[in-house]
C-alpha cells in the first residue's frame, strides 16, 4: 500500500495561504492475496475516518481509478489493482455560525459559484478567525444548500487564497461538484493564472520557477524553498513581464502547482519579492536608493496597498456537470491599479528628466 499527496493540510500557523488546494489523494497497490470484495468495503477498510458516503461521492465524480479507469463503487477489488482515488476535504468537528457578509458573486449555477475576493478576507475559519470568514459568509448566503446547511468547516472548497490576495475563487454547491473540481485540482487542469508586482527588473521576458516548498525551518508562519529538492513538495511558477518600471515590475504568473504560499516564497527565492508583502522580504527597499524622496514615494506607495501586491486574476476549469469549458476574469482591484499608475508615472518622469 502506498499513500501520497495529501494535500488537506489545516496547520493554524498557516490559517492565510496565497493558494491551496484542498483534496486528498491516495493510492494503494493490492497485495497478490488480496480476496475479491467490493471497492467502497476496500477503501473504507484502508482510509482512516473515511464514510462509505465520501466514497460514494468520490465515485459519482468519476475520482476511483483502478489501474488508469474509473470505477464503480460495486467494482469487485482484484489482487495486484492499483487504486487511486481523490477526495475533497473531510467535515472538521468545529461548527462555523453563518454570518450575513457581502461577497461578490460573478456567476452561480445549480453545482458551483464563482467569486472574486476582497483582498483582507479570511476564506478558511483558523487560528483567530473564527468569524468574519468567506465560509461564515456562504454559510448564510447557502443556508438552504444541503452542503452548507450542517454548520462543518467544509463547504465547498476545492482551492483558497491568502486572506490579503484578492481575486478569483470556485466554490462547488454539491458533493458531486466538489469531488470533481477536487479532481481537476489535483490532475493540474484548471489554468489558474496571477498579476503580481514585485521589485527589481529582469534580464530576460519570461521564465519558470522551479523549487520544493516546505514550512521554514526557522519560521512555523513562513515557507521556504528547499533547492536540493529533498524536502518540501514540488512547486513550479511560470511567470512573464507585463510592464517594466525599473525598481519593480509587474508580471503574470501561471501556477503549476498550488502550494502554499507559492508566488510569494518563489518570487523570494530569487531575490524579487513581492511589493510590501511583510513576511517575505518586500515591506522595504529592495532597489533603488533610501535618499528620503524616494523613500517617501515608496511609503506612500505602501499606505495606498497595505498589502502583498498579488491578485488572482482568471481561473478556467471545466463545469462538473456539463463538462463545458468555464474562464473567469477579474480586473486588478483599485489599490494595486493605484501603486501601478503611481509606478507608471514615477518612471516617465524619470526618462523624462533624463535619468
Amino acid at each position: 500500500m502506498r499513500m501520497g499527496d495529501f494535500n488537506c493540510e489545516y496547520d493554524d500557523a498557516l490559517d492565510s495561504v496565497e493558494e491551496q488546494e484542498l483534496f486528498e489523494h491516495f493510492h494503494f497497490d493490492v497485495d497478490k492475496g488480496q480476496a475479491m470484495i467490493r471497492i467502497d468495503k476496500f477503501l473504507t477498510s484502508k482510509i482512516q475516518n473515511v464514510s462509505r458516503n465520501r466514497i460514494q461521492a468520490a465515485t459519482d465524480a468519476g475520482n476511483i481509478l483502478v489501474n488508469g479507469k474509473a470505477v464503480k463503487s460495486s467494482y469487485k477489488v482484484k489482487p495486484l489493482d492499483s487504486i487511486s482515488i481523490v477526495m475533497a476535504y473531510p467535515p472538521r468537528d468545529t461548527t462555523i455560525l453563518p454570518e450575513d457578509l457581502p461577497i461578490n458573486i460573478i456567476y452561480e449555477d445549480e453545482q458551483l459559484i464563482v467569486l472574486n475576493k476582497d483582498a483582507g478576507m479570511v476564506v478558511h475559519p483558523g487560528h483567530g478567525n473564527f468569524s468574519g470568514t468567506l465560509v461564515n459568509a456562504l454559510m448564510y448566503h447557502l443556508k438552504d444548500v444541503p452542503l452548507f446547511s450542517s454548520g462543518e468547516v467544509r463547504p465547498g472548497l476545492v482551492h483558497r487564497i491568502d486572506r490579503n490576495t484578492s481575486g478569483i475563487l470556485v466554490v462547488a454547491k454539491t458533493e458531486l461538484a466538489m469531488n470533481h473540481l477536487a479532481r481537476q485540482f489535483f490532475e493540474r487542469t484548471t489554468q489558474r493564472k496571477y498579476m503580481a508586482l514585485v521589485w527589481g527588473d529582469f534580464d530576460e521576458d519570461e521564465g519558470t520557477i522551479t523549487g520544493n516548498i516546505g514550512r521554514s525551518v526557522r519560521d512555523r508562519k513562513k515557507m521556504q524553498v528547499f533547492a536540493d529538492g529533498e524536502q518540501g513538495k514540488h512547486a513550479v511558477t511560470h511567470w512573464k513581464v507585463v510592464e517594466r518600471f525599473g525598481y519593480v515590475t509587474l508580471v503574470e504568473c501561471q501556477l503549476e502547482t498550488g502550494r502554499t504560499h507559492q508566488i510569494r516564497v518563489h518570487f523570494e527565492y530569487i531575490r524579487h519579492p513581492l511589493f510590501n508583502d511583510d513576511q517575505y522580504g518586500g515591506n522595504t527597499i529592495v532597489k533603488g536608493t533610501t535618499f528620503s524622496k524616494f523613500k517617501q514615494f515608496v511609503d506612500n506607495c505602501f499606505s495606498i496597498c497595505p498589502r502583498h501586491a498579488l491578485h488572482a486574476q482568471s481561473l478556467g476549469f471545466t463545469h462538473p456537470t456539463s463538462g463545458k469549458a468555464m474562464y473567469f476574469e477579474s480586473p486588478i482591484p483599485e489599490d494595486m491599479q493605484m501603486v501601478i499608475e503611481k509606478w507608471r508615472t514615477y518612471t516617465s518622469s524619470k526618462v523624462s528628466e533624463g535619468e
